[in-house]
């Protein structure tokens, strides 16, 4: 654990903040008029997910975190938890609930995601920012609901209810927005 002055510290850096590993999601040097100058960030808990905001002088420093990034290919599920395989290793990763928790909807068997490390743990697992899904399920569209872009509940076979146009229908495969589970195209 190096300490590193503030200044120095860059988005998507790891730092340790209250004795929690924390990501920053963005950051801003301001140099105010007749003032000491002091750096704005937004700090995201990689454990509970907490967004923090910080303020401090420029001459403060945090202790900054190494961060490993490494795609896997995840498995299955089981009791104990998810599964993730390294490609060239074959070495087994178990990621708790807790981790997966916002994206367990998103995780398709066989495709490949980044598995963040810190400290030689699982931090966090990292989504593409699209993937192509299939959808199970979705009802017919009426014909006379085409006046205005028109939507309807589709359910993919992860589990995940995405809002698709009326001509998507069940089998198709389409692109998903993993940031906020929205519809792109087709895949």
């Amino acid at each position: 654990m190096a300490s590193t002055p503030v200044i120095n510290l860059r988005r998507g850096q790891a730092v340790r903040h209250n004795n929690d590993v924390c990501l920053i999601t963005a950051m801003e040097h301001k140099t105010p008029p007749r003032m000491a100058s002091y750096v704005q960030m937004s700090i995201k808990s990689l454990a509970t997910g907490r967004v923090s905001n910080l303020r401090m002088t420029s001459n403060e420093s945090l202790d900054a975190v190494n961060l490993n990034k490494e795609y896997h290919e995840f498995s299955y599920k089981d009791g104990d938890g998810y599964h993730f395989l390294h490609p060239e290793t074959f070495e087994d990763v178990l990621v708790g609930e807790d981790l997966i928790a916002d994206v367990k909807k998103y995780l398709i068997e066989g495709e490949k995601y980044n598995v963040v490390f810190t400290d030689d743990t699982v931090a966090a697992v990292e989504m593409p920012p699209s993937l192509a899904m299939t959808v199970a399920e979705a009802p017919e569209g009426v014909k006379g609901d085409s006046a205005n872009n028109v939507y309807k509940a589709a359910v993919m076979v992860t589990g995940l209810v995405v809002q698709v146009p009326l001509f998507v229908g069940p089998g198709e495969k389409i692109n998903v927005k993993t940031e906020d589970g929205t519809y792109l195209g087709r895949a």
